[in-house]
């Protein structure tokens, strides 16, 4: 029987902080990229995914940090993971691992989409027992150094509904019955493309388009209760988000007169 599948955005939606500037450090402090555009690239990747960019922008970005890598060893980037993956376990949000546990008792497979490198995403999502990683994979040479060109999309944007479009197609998801989490506009493109777009955290943008659709806001917060605002939704489209903060959750509800109220 076809299924749905759970897609997860990874920066300040799975995770706290971000995960690129991260590498972006660790590859740096290993003398592996220059440090200056490197880190500069990494900065403002952060900075347009929460204010936008046009096509030109995020193709600037995406040459210059391939660029960055050109002629470095994927397993020299690979080794990095030693470090990284328990630092960014660290930072999963607890209220994400459990909808993540939730659809996986649900019968959901669920992936990490993130325009991090999948040598990144790949040990991450296992490590966090997700069913897979979607990160952005760059081309090797037959000496195992990187090219400076894409295997793949890049996966951002538009770019993350063409890698879920392709593994859907793969292993028979049906889109319609998937979930997607994110907290940035620029995810707008994947939210849309499946049957439950979720908010998390989200930015101004995100938070807007959120509440003229009817979409789940959820709130993620470390040690602090978990909230789902009130959207203009009915209560069924918070369904399974509301769904995996049952205890000591503050859920918008529909009263008698058809207006929705928070306890």
């Amino acid at each position: 029987m076809t299924a749905g599948a759970a897609f997860f955005d990874l920066d300040r939606t799975l995770i706290s902080g971000s995960s690129a500037f991260a590498f972006g450090v660790a590859a740096w402090r290993n003398d592996l990229v220059p440090s200056g555009a490197f880190l500069r690239d990494a900065a403002g990747a952060l900075a347009f995914r929460h204010r936008g960019a046009n096509d030109d922008q995020v193709e600037r970005v995406r040459a210059r940090i391939l660029g960055a890598v050109t002629g470095v060893r994927q397993a020299d980037l690979v080794a990095l993971n030693a470090d990284l993956i328990p630092k960014l376990l660290s930072r999963v949000r607890p209220e994400a691992q459990r909808l993540i546990e939730m659809h996986r008792r649900a019968g959901r497979d669920t992936y990490i989409v993130s325009a991090s490198p999948q040598e990144l995403v790949e040990p991450l999502a296992a490590a966090i027992g997700m069913t897979g990683g979607i990160g952005t994979v760059s081309a090797v040479d037959e000496d195992g150094l990187y090219t400076g060109e894409l295997a793949g999309p890049f996966v951002y944007g538009p770019g993350k509904v063409t890698a879920i479009k392709e593994i859907a197609d793969l292993e028979g998801y049906d889109l319609n019955m998937s979930y997607a989490y994110s907290d940035s506009a620029s995810d707008l493109p994947m939210l849309e493309a499946v049957g439950h777009p979720v908010a998390v955290n989200p930015d101004g943008p995100l938070a807007r388009v959120a509440h003229d659709h009817g979409w789940p806001i959820v709130i993620f917060r470390r040690r602090t209760r978990r909230v789902v605002r009130r959207t203009t939704a009915l209560v069924g489209a918070a369904g399974l988000a509301g769904a995996a903060f049952a205890g000591g959750v503050t859920v918008g509800k529909r009263t008698k007169g058809g207006s929705r109220s928070r306890r």
